[in-house]
């Protein structure tokens, strides 16, 4: 499959990507851009430096000038793009992927995506198609500028403790071993327990995918051994968070997304709050009855931060970790949401699991993944057996709901088509619980194939 991903440029080193390739697409960038300068960081894999300097060469000869931040995390990038008033930019990372990937994360101006809907087709274009291009006469300049004290600084403006606290978090091996303690040591109210803060692109504590519960085990039990009062997951670029609750429970994005836009709504009335079609109905409600806007939209970061300037939403979420802030060039950031969680963890009279609990009164399957090569098919044949269902909606895939929030018995099901698999995934929820696992079984029968271990 090709590497030109729906949202990022991603796959193996060095048979799918290399620095010839690297350099090309630093050269299709500049081009495709037109202008600079242009800022690209990295991540700790083993490859990241050899590729982030063969597309800073790539960028160079195409006569832009690149501020070359070293290395840094997605946010950190992020941050620098629009704090810099840069042209654009781009963070050198595979995200949570194994330690064999590496790619990209492309951004225009004030750290606005570039995804395949814009620019990363006609990026592919050039790169792997056309030939090669001599760099020109007057080669851009390549400057080095060290951000993280600066991101440091912006991302503590978030910060409104009431309190000290006490946290947990596993970085992973990945790059919030390199900007959190930063984060910390201007935070000294946050008393902090860390696991995996050796920054190590072979990962080898276990996979920086934070989604997978099978990889919070060890922050889950130091949670419950030190008495935290949360505890925090990054993933592999730190641009996602997941959390634990005090008891150590996993908790779902959703829910943390609607306790924030709660607080958020007290701030700012009849704001909009974005948030993805995978969401929990508590969402919507809670942001209903604080008064604000609940604007669904289909998963990925770039519909998000799109829909959020559109409404100039204050707050967005989705299922996947991903956290959005306005005043953060509507990028997503994992630091400023565990700042925000911690910010209402210290103003409660009730510990962490207390708050969530109000939250979390449906019943969710989660995400669930099944083996389907007719993928559109299988949408068709949920539709024609669900053809008496209140609303159908396909924003992205196919929803399919019976009754509302408001009424009792109420249940709904998004099967929705991964961009680079041949997967199709589902997410089911219901005010019963017996009623979620009635209509899972029932799915998964229509479906005709067991979802994923």
């Amino acid at each position: 499959m090709s590497v030109f991903k729906a949202y990022d440029i991603r796959g193996t080193y060095p048979d799918q990507i290399d620095a010839s390739l690297a350099r090309r697409i630093g050269r299709a960038f500049a081009d495709f851009l037109g202008k600079g300068p242009l800022v690209v960081g990295r991540d700790m894999r083993s490859m990241a430096p050899e590729i982030q300097n063969a597309v800073i060469e790539g960028i160079l000869d195409g006569g832009i000038d690149v501020i070359d931040i070293g290395l840094a995390s997605t946010p950190q990038s992020y941050f620098a793009i629009g704090h810099l008033k840069a042209a654009g930019g781009m963070c050198v990372t595979a995200s949570h992927n194994p330690k064999q990937y590496i790619g990209f994360k492309l951004c225009e101006d004030e750290a606005k995506p570039i995804s395949a809907d814009n620019g990363i087709r006609e990026i592919e274009q050039m790169a792997t198609v056309e030939a090669e291009k001599a760099p020109v006469a007057d080669r851009g300049k390549r400057t080095e500028v060290d951000t993280l004290a600066d991101y440091v600084k912006h991302v503590s403006a978030f910060a409104d403790l009431a309190r000290p606290v006490k946290i947990a978090s596993d970085a992973a091996n990945g790059m919030a071993a390199h900007t959190f303690p930063a984060v910390l040591a201007a935070n000294p109210q946050i008393a902090h327990e860390g696991l995996f803060y050796e920054l190590d692109g072979t990962f080898p504590n276990h996979e920086a995918n934070p989604l997978k519960v099978s990889t919070l085990k060890d922050l889950q039990a130091l949670v419950v051994k030190t008495g935290a009062e949360l505890g925090a997951a990054f993933d592999g670029d730190s641009d996602r968070c997941c959390f634990v609750d005090d008891r150590g429970r996993a908790i779902g994005n959703d829910i943390v997304t609607t306790l924030v836009a709660r607080e958020v709504l007290k701030k700012e009335p009849g704001a909009a709050i974005v948030y993805d079609l995978r969401s929990s109905w508590i969402l919507p409600k809670t942001v209903l009855e604080g008064g604000g806007q609940p604007k669904k939209e289909r998963v990925g970061h770039s519909f998000l931060k799109a829909r959020m300037r559109e409404f100039d939403a204050p707050f967005g979420g989705e299922l996947s970790g991903h956290y959005y802030f306005r005043d953060n060039w509507y990028a997503d950031n994992s630091e400023i949401i565990l700042l925000s969680v911690l910010n209402l963890v210290s103003r409660s009279d009730k510990p962490f699991s207390e708050m969530l609990d109000e939250l979390m009164c449906f019943h969710s399957t989660g995400e669930v993944n099944f083996h389907i090569e007719d993928k559109v098919g299988a949408m068709a044949k949920l539709k024609e057996v669900f053809h008496d269902a209140s609303s159908v909606d396909e924003l992205d895939g196919v929803t399919i709901a019976y009754g509302e929030v408001s009424t009792p018995g109420w249940w709904w099901v998004n099967v929705r088509p991964s961009n680079t698999e041949p997967l199709l995934r589902m997410n089911i929820e219901a005010d019963d619980r017996g009623k979620m696992e009635e209509m899972t079984r029932r799915v998964i029968e229509i479906l005709g194939t067991e979802p994923e271990a």
